[in-house]
């Protein structure tokens, strides 16, 4: 690929892609990229969902990002279902420092209001740096004159700043995934000037809800970075004081592909896979669910120890409420995430241990990915759908939830902590830190009556319906075009 010719760059950690054997797709045409008996297929995931269709609008569009892989050769762009895709090549050394360190070991804690401690070193910054630097390099490299950059998430908060250094031509955007910490937890954070530079290298930041931005804007000018010139809009000077530049910073609620998730719902696969599943867990009166990945953020313990109080205080009767919880595996070398499997194991076996029968346990755990149908599955067995974490950026489950529920039945309970409550008003919302309020939200939505509770599902849907993901890439890219 020559240089210099993309009009879009979208700017990941990954590439959406990943790598199968040739024998799991071999009745598969539609991917390309063949690589010594391995194949290239798209990676299921939101944010694919989200900006691919938004990607083909643009006459020449490229995606940057690290394959997964790490060592190896390097490899060159290459072409994958009309889509431009320029490999970053990783050492091992690196991944560990930039991404289970810095990125997974400093940020995700700090950002989830340090739920866990945030370890801060020296070397993993450095790591973080230089891999932020490569990313940048690359993209510059690929981008046409005054073309549009959309750098995405907390890996890569450095890499605006470095691109407007080596294109000031660009015009950057950035859009975090995850929250943004109240000021007062980010100035822990030693690199705190470095990494709020990087950021204002944009000309727009993007966040998930109104609160983080307005996190982010006084942060700026507490460190004196940036100055208010009114909600929403920073400025920033030349290091020669010659020149002023405007950085918006907005709210972008990020959506789903809600057309997939209600075709998937309503087609007969998954309605027989649905009614297969309440049959195996014995025709229950109420089934709940929980969908997170096994994460401290997510709140699993809390859900638990909600759920073992109530059948404890006879409020809800083990032999007509069933839970579902899926714990998909997740950073499974952290120490905190090891501590955390542990403590859920444990009080799942007491719950069942306590109430369950043979043959049919009161908690049934996951410990393992599922497939789109078997999750697609649970969301439609589902009468009460329980989304609880102590900090989130948005938790998609909740969105993909609403639009399973085609025949307008079900209850969410949803944190008021994860950015999906901003928009989902029409849930039971609850604080869940307060397992008393948890508890009263989770026989709320065992008791409650079929109106209300379709009611409800209606305003949630609709508001899902509303705020897809196409209309989220459409409205960034939108507002990054007026900037």
């Amino acid at each position: 690929m020559s240089k210099h010719e993309a009009n879009l760059v979208v700017v990941a950690n990954r590439l959406p892609v990943k790598l199968v054997p040739l024998e799991e797709r071999e009745n598969d045409q539609s991917d390309s990229g063949e690589s010594g008996g391995m194949k290239w297929v798209t990676s299921p995931g939101g944010l694919v969902a989200a900006l691919t269709p938004a990607m083909v609008d643009y006459d020449g569009a490229a995606w940057l990002g690290w394959t997964g892989e790490t060592g190896g050769e390097t490899l060159e762009p290459f072409s994958h279902d009309g889509l431009l895709l320029v490999p970053v090549k990783l050492s091992e050394q690196e991944r560990e420092l930039h991404y289970e360190g810095m990125s997974n070991g400093t940020i995700w804690p700090l950002y989830h209001d340090k739920v866990e401690p945030s370890e801060y070193h020296r070397t993993w910054f450095d790591g973080y740096r230089r891999v932020n630097q490569r990313f940048a390099t690359q993209a510059a490299e690929v981008a046409a004159e005054g073309a549009t950059i959309w750098v995405q998430d907390y890996q890569l908060q450095l890499v605006p700043g470095m691109l407007r250094d080596l294109r000031p031509d660009l015009k950057i955007g950035f859009f975090l995934h995850i929250p943004f910490p109240a000021p007062e937890l980010f100035f822990q954070l030693p690199w705190r000037a470095e990494m709020t530079q990087g950021l204002l290298g944009s000309d727009l930041i993007g966040m998930q809800n109104p609160d983080d931005a307005t996190n982010f804007e006084r942060l700026a000018v507490r460190l004196d970075e940036a100055t208010n010139q009114g909600p929403g809009i920073l400025s920033v000077h030349s290091d020669d004081d010659t020149t002023v530049r405007s950085i918006q910073v907005k709210a972008f609620p990020i959506g789903i592909d809600t057309e997939r998730y209600a075709e998937a719902a309503e087609s007969k696969e998954i309605q027989y896979l649905a009614r297969d599943l309440r049959a195996q867990l014995g025709q229950p009166e109420v089934v709940m669910l929980g969908v997170d990945r096994l994460d401290y953020t997510k709140g699993i313990d809390v859900r638990l120890r909600a759920f073992g109080e109530l059948l404890a205080e006879e409020r809800i009767d083990p032999a007509q409420v069933t839970m579902i919880q899926v714990a998909e595996p997740s950073r499974d070398r952290v120490e905190a995430y090891i501590s955390l499997r542990e403590r859920v194991e444990q009080m799942v076996g007491e719950i069942n241990g306590n109430y369950g029968r043979v043959g049919f346990p009161v908690v049934h755990y996951i410990h393992q990915t599922q497939s789109f149908e078997q999750i697609m599955a649970m969301y439609r067995v589902a009468d009460v759908m329980l989304v609880t974490p102590f900090r989130d950026g948005m938790n998609l489950v909740a969105k993909e939830y609403v639009a399973s529920r085609f025949d307008e039945t079900g209850t969410l309970v949803l944190s008021e902590f994860a950015g999906a409550a901003h928009q989902l008003t029409d849930a039971l919302l609850v604080n869940p830190y307060d397992i008393d309020g948890l508890k009263n939200a989770i026989v709320q939505a065992v008791e409650m009556d079929s109106d209300q509770s379709q009611t409800r599902m209606k305003g949630l849907r609709a508001n899902v319906e509303h705020n897809d993901a196409a209309a989220w890439a459409r409205s960034f890219l939108s507002q990054l075009a007026k900037d």
